[in-house]
């Protein structure tokens, strides 16, 4: 018996729809330099990611809407606070670019993954590189209080976020690309099957 696929207008979509829309929100506050205000956003768009993922699961709501807008919304705010961080000189700009690299090939082999019906799930290292990214964006805000004797404990974090990410991605990387090769090869042996 086959089951009914949930429909697209459901509660963990509209979180993740929140979290692209509180996007602009975040940088033009981050712009007029209302840090505290931009900071309660990102907090809260943390929260509606935590949040869409355990409803989805927990009432099996998964949409293929989800599977690929939900970590791309993510990846957006992160990337946003970041470049917004390294404009006003708290965050360094060597970090923001590696990101931005690892989230490019991530979203390249994503699609092409995708294109052969092989969608990518998150990883528990992914969502950890995640985490600390995120306490450490955080941290940032409070970058003031960081200063000698104290060391620049929002740096080690940001940095050890990055680390996690390179690392997340040679591991995706090379889950995934068994997958696009059995795939391809399935293709190829079809093809020779005509």
């Amino acid at each position: 018996m086959q089951t009914q696929k949930p429909s697209n207008l459901n509660l963990p979509n509209a979180l993740t729809t929140l979290r692209l829309l509180l996007i602009p929100v975040f940088i033009y506050l981050m712009d007029k330099n209302r840090m505290m205000t931009a900071l309660a956003v990102f907090v809260a768009a943390s929260l509606t990611d935590i949040a869409d993922g355990w409803i989805a699961r927990r009432y099996n709501l998964i949409t293929d809407f989800g599977k690929l807008f939900d970590p791309l919304a993510d990846k957006l705010m992160v990337l946003s606070v970041m470049l917004m961080l390294a404009i006003k000189g708290i965050a360094p700009w060597a970090a923001i670019c590696i990101l931005l690299a690892k989230e490019a090939l991530m979203l390249l082999g994503g699609l092409l993954l995708y294109r052969r019906n092989i969608v990518v799930y998150a990883m528990p290292i992914g969502k950890i590189a995640q985490l600390v990214t995120v306490v450490a964006l955080i941290a940032c805000f409070f970058h003031e209080h960081f200063v000698s004797p104290v060391p620049p404990v929002h740096l080690y974090l940001l940095w050890a976020g990055v680390s996690l990410a390179v690392i997340s991605l040679v591991y995706y990387a090379k889950q995934n690309g068994v997958k696009l090769f059995q795939a391809q090869s399935g293709q190829d042996d079809q093809d020779c099957r005509r």
